[in-house]
């Protein structure tokens, strides 16, 4: 059960460091993020989901998967926009860098990809 709980908080902290680097160049925040949140993100992200699902034995891990999947790829798309919407003249990015969203758009779809298509998958005689 800890590591279910330790994995679970680990995930929503990398999350969270993908939404503070695309939230930053969007000018949702006054700060920029520093090198921390972009370590954290797939480090966090990764070992928390993989102590999430080494801690549960319940096939019912595959919800978390999902809406893991669901946020990352969600998060993808925003920072997506944030870059087409820069491009096009109609977002200033604060600071002038586009690295972050770029980032997120492609680690954060990677992985949500990959956490969504490994959800839906069931394995036979299961």
């Amino acid at each position: 059960m800890l590591l279910v709980i330790t994995g679970g908080v680990l995930t929503l902290l990398g999350f969270l460091s993908a939404v503070f680097l695309v939230a930053a160049p969007m000018g949702w925040m006054a700060h920029s993020p520093g090198l921390t949140l972009w370590v954290l993100f797939p480090l966090f992200t990764l070992l928390g989901y993989g102590l999430l699902v080494v801690g549960s034995r319940d096939p019912a891990v595959r919800v978390p998967t999902r809406w893991l999947g669901a946020a990352l790829l969600l998060l993808a798309l925003l920072a997506a926009v944030g870059l087409m919407a820069s491009g096009a003249g109609l977002l200033q990015l604060q600071g002038d860098s586009s690295a972050p969203l770029w980032y997120v758009l492609v680690i954060g779809g990677l992985m949500g990809a990959t956490g969504s298509a490994t959800a839906g998958r069931v394995t036979p005689g299961a």
